[in-house]
Parts: C-alpha cells; structure tokens; sequence
C-alpha cells in the first residue's frame, strides 16, 4: 500500500462514533499523545501521522482523536467534532502531505485539493466600531478548521517557505517551521529524534574496526 493510500486507511472506522451526538463535545479531553504538536497550523495537521517504536499512529484514526487535535490547535471551542469536519480535515491532510513532499507523485492533484478546501471559506472584511474588522467564513462550521489549516499554509509560503523543514531522521515523517534565528533547526525534537541520532553517532565512532 501507497504512503497516500495509508493516510486514508483506517480512519473511516471512526466514522460511526459521532452519531446523533456528533456535536457533544467531551466534558474533558485526553492529552495530545503526539510528540510535536504546536507547529503552525497546517503542519500540526500533518503532524496527527507520526511514527515511533511501537510503529505507525494516526491521530485522527483514533477514537477521540479528533477531540484531542481540535483541543489542541485551540479549535475546540469554534468546530464541530462533526463528521463533516474529520472528513474535510483528512482531505486537506492529505494535500498538504502531498505539498509537503520533496517530489510531490501528482502536485496539479495535491494543490487542486487544496484549492477545493480554500473555496469553501473566505475572509470577511467589514467596518466595525473600533476600524476594519476581518471575519472567516465557510459554507458550514465543519469546514472551518481544514480552511484555515490550508489558508495558513498559504501564509507560511508567502513569509518563508524555505524554514518548512522535515525532521532531519530519514524515518520520521513530522514538519515545523524553523524559527530560530540562524535557521539550523534539524530535529523535530531534540530529545527524541535529536538524541537518538547522537547516541547512533557516538555509538558508530565507539565501535569503528
């Protein structure tokens, strides 16, 4: 199976969770159990796909995995843990994996999907009491947190595309945006990927001949 393939595979099982209360939101949420979260939105989103010892995980696969991101981007109080937006999130997921990619397999596929989540909302602008005011909007609230998960990724390219970075182990999939003033960032987490590939360092010069 495709590595686009498996971002769709298995969630589908949790379609049925929602139900006639797909709306009710928990009375409380369950720790992120990811080992990056907080990067800009549209990265945190393909960051629900990582991997470690125990193997592959997916966040929005997972029972009240939705919850957990939602909670965690700070959404929780704005989108619906409906269906409608785990659908849409996963689509728009998968485009900016696509995008993401250094050879993209179908980038005219990748930014049209993109394209058709940015066509279900816009910005609002008005005048307001206190000056100009600016509004989301979408066709429907489920639509909201993939909207500005793929209108975010628009901003990050227009700042600084080339500070998108990849955890620099080979076999960790996860993205964040280097902020650091020289721009060296290479691990997603130095206390993860980081140490490990010091502690493979050190044990490679130990046991050379």
């Amino acid at each position: 199976m495709s590595t686009r393939e498996t971002l769709l595979t298995g969630w589908a099982r949790v379609r049925g969770e929602m139900g006639q209360n797909e709306r009710a939101k928990p009375m409380s949420t369950p720790a992120d159990p990811r080992p990056l979260a907080g990067e800009p939105l549209p990265l945190d989103l393909v960051n629900t796909r990582w991997t470690d010892d125990d193997g592959a995980h997916d966040l929005l696969e997972s029972p009240g995995g939705l919850a957990i991101w939602l909670s965690s981007a700070g959404l929780a109080e704005t989108v619906p843990q409906s269906q409608e937006t785990l659908d849409a999130l996963v689509t728009t997921r998968e485009a900016l994996f696509g995008l993401l990619q250094p050879e993209s397999i179908n980038p005219r596929r990748d930014r049209e999907l993109l394209n058709e989540t940015l066509r279900h909302g816009c910005f609002r602008r008005s005048l307001g009491e206190h000056g100009s005011e600016r509004k989301v909007e979408t066709d429907s609230p489920g639509w909201l947190a993939a909207w500005q998960a793929a209108e975010h990724y628009l901003r990050l390219l227009e700042d600084n595309p080339s500070r998108i970075r990849k955890c620099a182990n080979p076999e960790c999939p996860l993205r964040f945006y280097d902020v650091s003033k020289a721009g060296g960032r290479r691990w997603c987490s130095m206390a993860t990927c980081g140490n490990r590939a010091k502690s493979r360092s050190h044990y490679a010069r130990n046991h050379r001949g």
